[in-house]
């Protein structure tokens, strides 16, 4: 006969929520009953254990990121997810992309910018995915599920390069904006005149000593999301002065007609396109901070993070390419690699000294808030990997004190040997960068759905397009690196 009743797919879930009976209390303890999938049952019931209430206390109800939960303030909605997603994405590679864009043209340099943020945002989607599939807590422990450890332990030292060189990169900025650089004045000249300041290292090393030094030696970092705001108000500052003052010449007519293609009349101008591209790729780099950030996710589900990263991914296009576009017709032919260093001479427009000083201090207090986070991130991925099976690093002050005086000591050391950010990012971009955001994601996608997981078509399809393109994007970066390094030595 008819039924109006219909089959539970063997992977669904029912969340059931316990009302408080006055007749028949319950223990306060236990407000939600999960039913679990057919399959899960018989899996408990082959290895001799049971789902019935004793065993409450090995059930937890993080693994279950569909089961319902109360509310706590550690939660985030979608956009405080959002913000802190950006917040890992928005750093210091935006000053590398007016440069970028120099060497590509506009047309081709906007096009990838949209084409390497869609690839990112499919990439952190096939993370998600599997990352809650395994219950993995963390970026290593997604790849060690999928490829097992010697892979798990080549992610991790991946996200050490690259969170190594990302902050190397801050302390070059730090460096060149307030000590200037051979065609640069720094702020402090402009506002001292010359002196002791003028010495790049020690200003850098007065940062580090002063000001990041105690912040990085913080066990916990409670307010992330106000160091993030502070840090991405500074960004966007950044980068709303940079548009407005590039349009109002546009609109007067003081900037010159931008190169709409890319160079191919030098052999430089070869090197430096073939090593251009895996600098954007750096600039979408925050793979290894998605797990971290769906743990915070109020009701997290895999499709509330999507719909977190589609977000973010339009944000970061928005603000990458206008200060891209905005900073190429600024400076054309002159923009160096680090366009903050372009910002100490007369921008043709009232308050140009007010405004270059606005951006440089600005933009310079950004990178100051969010090294701390960065480095955070950096010292329990090196604990995790050089003292693995020890007790965690919050348990050990004196550990954690001494990865931080190593490590700052290292990261100053490399800002100090690397002349400039187009060095450092064209190098972890076309290694690092490209393994954490692109290689790993794809190798993950790709090895488990070999063991059954569902991966459609379009999603095998991408997975092996992006697989494809990131390998030869990091074989003709490093590549085109050596023999640009070649060149600058003859």
């Amino acid at each position: 006969m008819d039924s109006n009743y219909t089959t539970i797919s063997n992977n669904s879930y029912v969340d059931l929520q316990i009302r408080d009976d006055p007749q028949n209390p319950l223990p306060q303890r236990k407000t939600h009953i999960k039913l679990h999938p057919l399959h899960e049952v018989e899996n408990f019931i082959g290895n001799g254990q049971s789902l019935d209430d004793d065993d409450q206390d090995d059930f937890d109800i993080d693994d279950y990121p569909l089961v319902s939960k109360k509310k706590t303030s550690k939660d985030s909605g979608i956009y405080g997810a959002v913000f802190n997603l950006t917040t890992s994405i928005i750093g210091a590679g935006i000053m590398a992309l007016p440069a970028t864009m120099k060497v590509l043209g506009l047309v081709l340099g906007f096009v990838l910018i949209i084409v390497m943020g869609i690839l990112s945002e499919i990439s952190v989607e096939l993370l998600v995915r599997f990352s809650v599939r395994f219950k993995a807590s963390s970026y290593g422990e997604v790849v060690r599920f999928a490829l097992g450890k010697p892979a798990k332990v080549l992610s991790e030292i991946c996200i050490i390069v690259n969170n190594a060189g990302v902050l190397v990169v801050y302390l070059i900025i730090i460096g060149d904006v307030m000590s200037g650089s051979l065609h640069h004045v720094g702020v402090f000249d402009q506002w001292l005149g010359n002196g002791f300041w003028d010495h790049r290292k020690l200003v850098i090393l007065v940062v580090v000593v002063v000001f990041l030094a105690p912040l990085c030696a913080l066990d916990k970092i409670d307010s992330l999301s106000l160091t993030s705001a502070a840090s991405v108000a500074l960004a966007v500052v950044f980068v709303v002065v940079c548009f407005i003052v590039a349009f109002v010449k546009l609109i007067e007519g003081k900037i010159e007609s931008p190169r709409m293609t890319p160079d191919f009349g030098s052999k430089q101008a070869i090197l430096d396109l073939l090593v251009v591209i895996p600098i954007m790729t750096n600039a979408y780099v925050c793979h290894f901070n998605v797990q971290p950030i769906y743990n915070e996710l109020e009701g997290r589900s895999p499709q509330k993070m999507n719909r977190v990263g589609r977000i973010t991914t339009v944000l970061c296009v928005v603000v990458y390419a206008s200060t891209a576009i905005s900073g190429y017709l600024l400076f054309g032919k002159d923009t160096e690699s680090d366009v903050l260093t372009n910002f100490d001479k007369d921008l043709g427009i009232r308050f140009s000294s007010a405004l270059n000083y606005i951006v440089r201090i600005g933009y310079i207090l950004h990178l100051v808030l969010v090294f701390p986070v960065v480095h955070f991130s950096l010292r329990q991925t090196v604990d995790v990997l050089v003292f693995e099976g020890s007790a965690p690093l919050s348990e050990s002050r004196k550990r954690s004190l001494a990865l931080t005086a190593v490590l700052l000591a290292l990261i100053y050391f490399g800002s100090t040997m690397i002349p400039n950010i187009w060095t450092a990012f064209k190098f972890t971009g076309a290694t690092t960068a490209v393994s954490l955001g692109f290689i790993f994601p794809s190798l993950v996608a790709l090895r488990l759905s070999h063991s059954g997981e569902d991966l459609n078509v379009g999603e095998k399809f991408l997975s092996w397009l992006m697989l494809i393109l990131a390998i030869i994007v990091s074989i003709v970066g490093v590549i085109g690196n050596i023999y640009s390094l070649k060149s600058d030595s003859e």
